[in-house]
């Protein structure tokens, strides 16, 4: 039999999940985009699909373990420590590779060259993976 009460409950928890997982995702792209030294929206918008790719796969790599974080954890705090550790890690890998691994990868990128978008793209896939798979118990 359906329990409304229970429903609600779980309606309430999964609505305001979401709206914090929705609000750290546009803070972590605000805070990302202001980190790289191109700007991704303005790129994506002439057409630079390698500026779109390396975008996505920060967003990719910062939503993995976010969704970790929202099964795993108990409580909003939690999960919003989580989130922020997540992101922190996701810009360190940004700088690390572009800094130091990559030094001409921004420039690659504003170029529109794919290989570099795929790879920084790929990257911060594979760290948000290994950060959503170390925040499971």
């Amino acid at each position: 039999m359906f329990d409304w009460f229970t429903f609600q409950t779980g309606a309430t928890a999964f609505i305001i999940a979401f709206a914090a997982a929705v609000a750290f995702f546009v803070a972590f792209k605000f805070i990302y985009q202001l980190v790289t030294p191109y700007h991704e929206s303005s790129l994506i918008r002439q057409g630079n699909t390698a500026a779109a790719v390396s975008l996505g796969g920060a967003l990719i790599g910062f939503v993995l373990p976010l969704a970790s974080a929202l099964s795993q954890t108990v409580s909003l705090m939690e999960f919003a420590l989580w989130a922020v550790l997540a992101g922190v890690i996701q810009i360190v890998a940004f700088i690390v590779v572009s800094r130091l691994v990559y030094r001409g990868l921004a420039a690659r990128i504003e170029a529109g060259e794919m290989a570099a978008g795929i790879y920084l793209g790929s990257i911060s896939i594979g760290v948000g993976l290994l950060n959503a798979a170390c925040m499971t118990a």
